[in-house]
């Protein structure tokens, strides 16, 4: 089972590859140090993503990601599809836009905190999670970009157009045509009767 599982994973496009590599990174990031410093008391305290003021936004990024990546892992693993193919994309890019935007939204809130609190600092695991979700976002556009190219191909899909063209039949040309018909017998009509 474990074998099957990881041959699948490792038979996916190296798009979907990337995508997922960036939500995992983006989840993982979440449990890493966003922000840390001396605090009012003096102590020295380290946040990650769930244990400061952003820890409801962490979590949502948490858990988009999360969904991002059940996407793909469920019906690897054997399990059922969470969303039909045909509306997947577009579900990816907006998870991956909302994530990305939360993210951000993070990242200026402890910007700001840092100015008012000159002792506290902004710590690499945000920034590990905004490249994670931008790269999400950056693949998803790309999968969605190239899902709309074919459906739209499939939409004007012709079966001549994928039959094999032999070449040596287009370069031979063609026989002339037959020659016309003969031109019917001439009458003799008196000029006046």
């Amino acid at each position: 089972m474990q074998s099957r599982f990881v041959r699948s994973l490792l038979s996916l496009e190296l798009e979907e590859r990337i995508l997922n590599a960036g939500a995992l990174v983006a989840v993982a990031s979440v449990f890493l140090p966003w922000i840390s410093g001396e605090w009012l008391g003096g102590e020295m305290k380290t946040y990650s993503g769930l244990g400061f003021y952003t820890s409801f936004l962490g979590l949502a990024v948490f858990l988009l990601n999360l969904f991002i990546l059940l996407l793909t892992l469920v019906p690897l693993a054997g399990g059922p599809m969470i969303i039909r193919k045909r509306y997947r994309e577009i579900i990816r890019l907006l998870i991956s836009a909302q994530s990305s935007v939360l993210v951000l939204a993070i990242l200026t809130v402890l910007t700001k905190f840092t100015f008012d609190f000159s002792r506290m600092e902004v710590r690499f695991g945000i920034y590990f999670c905004l490249v994670g979700t931008l790269v999400t976002l950056f693949e998803s556009v790309l999968r969605f970009l190239e899902q709309r190219r074919n459906s739209g191909q499939e939409l004007f899909h012709h079966p001549e157009d994928h039959e094999p063209v032999d070449h040596k039949e287009t370069l031979i040309a063609p026989p002339p045509p037959p020659p016309p018909p003969p031109a019917p017998a001439a009458e003799d009509h008196p000029l006046y009767p």
